[in-house]
């Protein structure tokens, strides 16, 4: 993360919130490789997100996109126009240039945007909840980490049940 490279925000938590995305989203792919490594089978389920590591990792940058292109959306700013994610076939081989490019385009797009934008109104979310643009942010900050809690946790009890 350099922060050197990420321009004044008209409200620095929304800087803050950026920064703290990408630190998460760095620290979730050396995880996410770590579990490769390691071949870790990740528990049954029923979402499609989760028949692997890669979907998994697919799902994670398609999240990672959607708040941004959300953000956007509801802000009245111009499109992120962020590609979408690698699908999980070449997630593996493609997926630090593809976080590199993602970080790269959430650098810019909230660094105009007013404080006061980021608190009022309310949106309703593509699954219902409504947030105002500070909790997307946080949500979105929110997301690799939960991830990366789960593949520790996972990486963790596979280690100790092959000892």
């Amino acid at each position: 993360m350099d922060m050197k490279y990420v321009k004044k925000y008209s409200y620095n938590g929304a800087r803050s919130m950026v920064l703290l995305h990408e630190k998460y989203l760095m620290s979730l792919l050396q995880t996410w490789r770590e579990a490769k490594s390691i071949n870790l089978v990740l528990p049954e389920s029923e979402d499609s997100d989760y028949k692997s590591l890669d979907t998994l990792l697919e799902h994670i940058f398609r999240a990672a996109r959607g708040y941004m292109v959300w953000m956007c959306d509801k802000l009245s700013l111009p499109s992120p126009e962020i590609n979408p994610e690698p699908n999980s076939a070449v997630i593996d081989l493609e997926a630090e240039e593809y976080l590199d490019y993602l970080i790269k385009k959430w650098r810019t797009p909230l660094a105009e945007v007013e404080e006061e934008k980021f608190h009022t109104p309310t949106f309703a979310s593509r699954w219902g909840v409504h947030y105002c643009i500070d909790a997307m942010l946080e949500h979105g900050v929110m997301h690799p980490i939960r991830h990366e809690f789960q593949l520790r946790y996972l990486i963790t009890e596979q280690k100790s049940k092959s000892k």
